[in-house]
């Protein structure tokens, strides 16, 4: 199955719900990042959560950056996306692993931690970027990104993230939805919801057994009359190149320029978002110097 997102929304505006197939990118992303299975299913949670935030913005502009810091041994894990369906990121230290749960599972909370924060950065273009932020509460990511919704933007919100990988590591499955309340529901069918949320399987599950995400958000609302309003494909993409991190070397000032130029004569600039290396040699290092000298 290809990774893609679908929106949607019942008919008379009292849910609404964001549901996607993301074992691809979460793949892709295993692979530059090399994490560990436990790294893999955190990154891939994040990697869904935010892939499905940014689809929430409005413009192709607007850029969301999702952090979470448990303060576990995975360290920070920072998300970017766009509302295009690019998405990118990556994880502190990316070998964290943890022995599994008693059920069998893999233990996230114990490489994220629960001592932090989730940041959620949303860019605009305005003069100063939206920042909203909330406790971290368990680290399995998705209780915590239910939990931000709830206290930064006080949207009741249901929120569910797997990553199944294989007996070789690799990602066998991947997806997740965001079901968010609207005003005029009524407490019987926020009812109906909470029982078909209970008994549903986990969303790794019906994405190994080949449901879509239209099929995923008929059996989570076979109550309601869902109207799909968006569908969109979904791509691990970074937006690095040679242009930016020229810029990035020129922000570093003259003095710090003209150090590595005499003490090492070259430069090689790593992009941890996707690994893509970046040599410059002696004279492209003095040709950079020379615009900060203009």
């Amino acid at each position: 199955m290809k990774d893609y997102l679908v929106k949607a929304i019942d008919r008379e505006k009292r849910v609404r719900i964001y549901a996607a197939s993301t074992t691809n990118l979460v793949e892709y992303a295993r692979k530059i990042h090399g994490t560990s299975p436990t790294a893999t299913a955190a990154l891939g949670r994040a990697l869904t959560a935010g892939a499905i935030m940014g689809a929430m913005m409005k413009n192709d502009k607007d850029l969301l950056t999702l952090k979470i810091s448990g303060g576990g041994p995975l360290g920070d894990i920072v998300i970017v996306s766009r509302n295009n369906g690019t998405v990118k990121g990556l994880v502190g230290n990316p070998l964290a692993d943890a022995p599994s749960t008693a059920e069998g599972k893999l233990d996230v909370g114990a490489v994220v931690g629960n001592d932090g924060l989730v940041t959620v950065i949303i860019d605009l273009g305005l003069k100063e970027p939206y920042v909203g932020q909330a406790d971290i509460i368990s680290g399995e990511i998705a209780e915590d990104i239910a939990n931000y919704y709830m206290v930064s933007e006080q949207v009741p919100t249901a929120v569910a993230l797997g990553v199944l990988t294989d007996r070789d590591i690799t990602v066998k499955a991947s997806g997740g939805y965001i079901l968010q309340l609207l005003p005029d529901i009524k407490d019987e069918e926020i009812t109906q919801i909470e029982n078909s949320l209970k008994n549903i399987k986990p969303v790794s599950t019906l994405i190994n057994e080949g449901l879509t995400p239209e099929e995923i958000i008929a059996n989570i609302l076979p109550e309601f009359d869902m109207e799909i309003i968006d569908k969109m494909d979904l791509e691990y993409k970074c937006d690095c190149s040679r242009e930016k991190i020229e810029a990035m070397l020129v922000s570093l000032g003259k003095k710090e320029l003209e150090d590595i130029i005499n003490e090492d004569g070259k430069a090689e600039v790593v992009c941890h978002f996707c690994n893509t290396k970046y040599n410059f040699d002696k004279s492209e290092l003095e040709k950079i110097l020379l615009t900060i000298n203009k």
